[in-house]
């Protein structure tokens, strides 16, 4: 601890308990309702409203006990004592008491976790999942479970994906390359990034393999101006700057003025610099310019592909939420179609496996826009769809994500040739 943060009466948390308290909540993120039905085995009744802390406490130390296998003396001690900080004395006991019958009798829930609650998913959730996904829906609320892995995006302006794997192995940082993206590498274990190689120069950023893939899709192939939608916090806009050439100009929009800020330091960190706006990209005349040559939409969505990574979206996302992101999506594409150049591209993409905010939104902007077409190569991953390709959570250890290229046609020459 330093004599600043001494002097000021700040503790500074060991970096273990850290990563135990971490380690804990995203547990019982992704295991809430068989704690919760383990749990109502081991109290008469519920709790009342006010006292969810003591509800949350005791999930954690349940998790605690079923996957970390916390020593039972600490396990108790520590939870009770946690109980005694939040001012609520009489929940000592319980907890207390709840924790010793669980460790004397083991118990767990009589039921499967895996079929009961529909693998730790609200139902509502787990059925459209298994509506979308009638073959995979198991593998899908599995790989949601499932731990991801820590993935980086090398910056080939600072160093190449090999002497960057050279530089981990001398740290004694076991990492491989990624199956699709050229630019990509997987650290094996949990390492902070301050302590992986390059992390200040800008020699990496993190970003799953999936979100790598736009610029392949995209492939921006000759000179001209690149917009990138909903661009914040700029994961998609820096990987496009790290291999656009000087004949290409890019302006990056995103309507949260707190995201754009996160953008803005990324860009600071890799040393890169693009023209930035705020503004809301279903307004037209809230872009400036015209005529672009490539679009990015990286569409707000539901995020049911990257659950794995945010396991609290089971529980903030709610099923009438979908219908009104499709909406929001057409309504992201009907104006950017108008800022597209004729024979331009536009790349849609969302981090969602719901048909309803992919395939189908492609399907009613297609129905009344003669002069748009689809078109995307068959790639070596993902599933093809009617309009684009769809990764699944889990599948190569990538997060889920659609995507679908538009093309525009030349007006003129169609009707040329009519």
């Amino acid at each position: 601890m330093s004599k600043c943060s001494t002097e000021l009466g700040i503790t500074i948390p060991d970096p273990r308990q850290q990563a135990f308290c971490r380690a804990c909540i995203y547990g019982v993120l992704r295991n809430y309702f068989s704690l919760t039905d383990d749990l109502s085995t081991l109290i008469k009744k519920p709790l009342r409203r006010k006292d969810a802390d003591i509800h949350m406490l005791m999930l954690s130390a349940l998790f605690q006990a079923k996957f970390m296998q916390t020593p039972p003396h600490a396990l108790v001690s520590e939870n009770v004592k946690a109980a005694r900080s939040l001012k609520k004395e009489w929940a000592c006991k319980l907890v207390n008491a709840v924790l010793r019958r669980y460790l004397k009798e083991n118990q767990v829930s009589a039921l499967d976790s895996k079929t009961h609650f529909n693998f730790n998913h609200p139902p509502w959730l787990a059925a459209l999942i298994r509506q979308d996904w009638p073959d995979n829906w198991e593998s899908i609320l599995t790989a949601n479970n499932a731990h991801p892995p820590l993935t980086l995006r090398i910056n080939p302006q600072r160093v190449t994906r090999s002497k960057y794997l050279e530089a981990l192995i001398e740290k004694n940082i076991e990492a491989v390359r990624t199956h699709h993206s050229p630019d990509g590498v997987i650290i094996k274990n949990p390492t902070p990034l301050e302590s992986l190689p390059g992390f200040h120069e800008g020699h990496f950023s993190v970003q799953d393999e999936a979100a790598q893939l736009s610029r392949l899709v995209l492939n921006i192939d000759k000179p001209g101006s690149i917009l990138d939608a909903c661009a914040a916090p700029g994961g998609k806009t820096t990987h496009l700057l790290e291999h656009l050439s000087e004949k290409n100009s890019l302006l990056s929009v995103d309507c949260d003025q707190d995201r754009m800020k996160r953008l803005t330091d990324n860009l600071a960190r890799l040393g890169m610099r693009c023209k930035t706006l705020i503004a809301d990209a279903t307004q037209l005349n809230a872009i400036p310019e015209k005529n672009y040559k490539f679009i990015l939409l990286d569409s707000p969505c539901s995020a049911s592909g990257v659950i794995r990574r945010h396991p609290d979206i089971r529980f903030h996302r709610q099923e009438t939420d979908i219908a009104k992101l499709a909406e929001k999506q057409l309504a992201l594409l009907e104006t950017l179609w108008r800022l597209l150049a004729d024979n331009g591209k536009l790349l849609y993409i969302t981090c969602s496996i719901f048909r309803a905010e992919n395939d189908n939104v492609i399907a009613d902007f297609l129905e009344t826009h003669s002069d748009a077409e689809t078109d995307i190569e068959n790639f070596l991953w993902g599933f093809k769809t009617k309009y684009g390709r769809q990764i699944l959570p889990g599948v190569s250890n990538m997060d889920g994500f659609y995507f679908s290229l538009i093309k525009k046609r030349n007006k003129c020459r169609d009707q040329l040739a009519n």
